[in-house]
């Protein structure tokens, strides 16, 4: 004869066990959210990187289209400053795939625009000028993840910008932009109001 608590247990237990696809949802949806993170980091951290290298070089001369380096290097402070903005609003946010893909997508972004900036502090060097095109690549792999169905969990198109921000903080490095394993300060992200949420679709 069964025992009807007994059975009453079991049956509750068994209800609080995930099931096989379920367990396999919550694993690949974290898969996508640790993915989206490292890449908004990393670009975060390029950007930071290449505003530094700039201040930390400049004089007061002009570059390509008679742009200064003043000009440069706050150009340059601003897009790190976006870019940690992405950090901090993917560590406020509740978990969500695609909303982390966005935040990956913006400072990828600000990456590839802080890295415009180190094309032309370097008077466009053969280095300089691959890293920016690395960056930009990166930027549209961010976004193109970031876009797919509006999820954020598209493995194909997350593998390759996940591949690109490799890649793009290699050709950094190369630029002498940042150190392998160099930890540069993310820039203050100053204020956020509604508005720039708004704008970052965030």
């Amino acid at each position: 004869m069964s025992d009807p608590d007994g059975d009453e247990r079991l049956d509750s237990a068994q209800a609080g066990v995930p099931k096989p696809q379920e367990a396999a949802a919550d694993t690949s949806e974290q898969t996508f959210r640790a993915s989206h993170a490292a890449r908004t980091r990393s670009a975060a951290s390029r950007a930071a990187a290449i505003s530094h290298y700039i201040e930390q070089h400049s004089s007061a001369e002009k570059h390509e289209g008679g742009a200064t380096e003043k000009e440069i290097s706050w150009k340059a402070a601003h897009a790190a400053r976006v870019a940690a903005q992405a950090v901090a609003v993917l560590s406020e946010s509740s978990p969500a795939p695609a909303a982390d893909s966005r935040c990956a997508r913006n400072a990828s972004a600000s990456a590839a625009q802080a890295a415009q900036m180190g094309q032309l502090y370097d008077g466009s060097s053969e280095l300089s000028v691959a890293a920016y095109r690395a960056a930009l690549k990166a930027s549209q792999a961010a976004a193109e993840a970031a876009a797919a169905g509006g999820s954020g969990e598209n493995e194909t198109l997350n593998a390759r910008a996940d591949a690109a921000e490799v890649e793009a903080v290699a050709a950094a490095e190369r630029a002498g932009w940042m150190l392998p394993g160099q930890d540069v300060p993310q820039a203050s992200t100053g204020m956020r109001s509604p508005d720039l949420m708004s704008m970052m679709h965030l």
